[in-house]
């Protein structure tokens, strides 16, 4: 083999091709973070172990745990008197930890915006039947099929409750609320599939808890950003692994972790510092956002239903006026290299999904197959 050969092959490992993938979750991480991982899947900084054989009580792990935090403290500004925990079971765990642990007796208020919020309410709903408090709908926008968030005029709120529910970005509709609700409640709020897309005041918020399969990490991981003050109101029925008092004080261990979802976490941590920060990625992702809805826009073979102001920049479901046509764009689109397109059953078309570690460029080449797939078909 010539030094030029070895020199290529070399580049090919290095910088491996990956397909654009626009899967909604568990979803693309960034190429960087999976090469790092891979350096380091046999032997951790020389320990002579992986990660993931790793005890999570041994001082490595948890040094690893500690940079995670204070990375995840750094991008977002999470106030001191909030704790950060890193716990198991996804997001959607926490539609029921949520009102075993905050309830306590009292009325908590629901917004309905999608299916994801949804689930939620219908969760908190099965806990108020045992006795456990009250849950009521503030407002749903299933008349508008999810398209649109009824006016806050509308909204029947509770002055005194236990607490605000809500979807920042429902994944399946392609809809989000960027700014929080003003609501004079610990305000509680699902960001799954947007965290550290966008700035966010945390202080604002009782509560934030997001699913890592969309911007932090591997499924399995959630994390749990909650006030300190919001401990220690849990139901007695409430299990204790999913009493955040109890997490907190164990620092999220109180059995064993998911412990390579969360040093993976801290790389794509550590990735996102290196991009610039949160405000870096978010004003690429409303690059992403704009090139994707203005190709949509300008056509009258694409259409994205969703009222303007809450046009997601994370998930982008669209589709097209021919709906016969939707299995030739999916299989043309998949041999042309694209994955992941195909839009959630409950509402059909496509759906791209944009995220963090979808680049700039994946975008790009998914307007030019849908402009190239118009003038063919339109």
């Amino acid at each position: 083999m010539t030094n030029a050969t070895a020199d290529n092959n070399a580049d090919k490992k290095s910088t491996p091709h990956r397909l654009p993938n626009f899967s909604a979750g568990p979803a693309t991480i960034p190429t960087a973070v999976l090469q790092r991982a891979q350096e380091e899947l046999l032997d951790w900084q020389g320990s002579g172990v992986s990660v993931m054989e790793m005890s999570h009580r041994s001082k490595d792990y948890i040094a690893v745990t500690e940079k995670a935090e204070a990375k995840l403290r750094s991008l977002m500004a999470i106030p001191d008197n909030y704790k950060v925990l890193f716990l198991q079971g996804g997001a959607s765990l926490q539609f029921s930890a949520i009102p075993l642990n905050l309830l306590n007796g009292g009325r908590a208020d629901y917004l309905t915006t999608g299916a994801w919020s949804g689930k939620a309410i219908k969760e908190a709903q099965r806990y108020a039947k045992l006795g456990l408090g009250e849950v009521n709908l503030v407002a749903s926008g299933k008349d508008s099929n999810f398209t649109d968030v009824p006016e806050v005029s509308e909204w029947n709120t509770t002055l005194d409750a236990a607490y605000f529910h809500y979807c920042a970005n429902e994944t399946i509709h392609g809809l989000q609320i960027f700014e929080p609700p003003q609501v004079d409640v610990p305000l509680v709020a699902d960001m799954s599939s947007s965290i550290l897309s966008h700035p966010v005041d945390v202080s604002k918020f009782g509560m934030i808890y997001a699913g890592a399969q969309k911007n932090i990490g591997p499924a399995g991981l959630v994390i749990v950003i909650i006030r300190e003050d919001l401990l220690g109101k849990a139901s007695e029925w409430c299990p204790l692994l999913m009493n955040y008092e109890h997490q907190a004080e164990k620092e999220s261990m109180s059995n064993t972790p998911a412990t390579y979802s969360w040093y993976l976490a801290g790389l794509v941590f550590e990735w996102l510092e290196e991009q610039g920060g949160v405000e870096a990625i978010y004003k690429i992702n409303q690059q992403k956002a704009d090139l994707l809805y203005k190709t949509i826009d300008d056509s009258s073979f694409y259409n994205n239903p969703v009222a303007h102001k809450y046009r997601s920049i994370m998930n982008v479901p669209f589709t097209l006026a021919d709906s016969n046509l939707d299995k030739v764009f999916l299989e043309e689109s998949e041999k042309a290299g694209f994955l992941g397109l195909k839009g959630h059953r409950d509402v059909g078309g496509m759906r791209a999904s944009i995220y963090n570690a979808v680049s700039l460029d994946w975008v790009q080449q998914l307007v030019d197959f849908m402009k190239d797939f118009e003038q063919k078909y339109a």
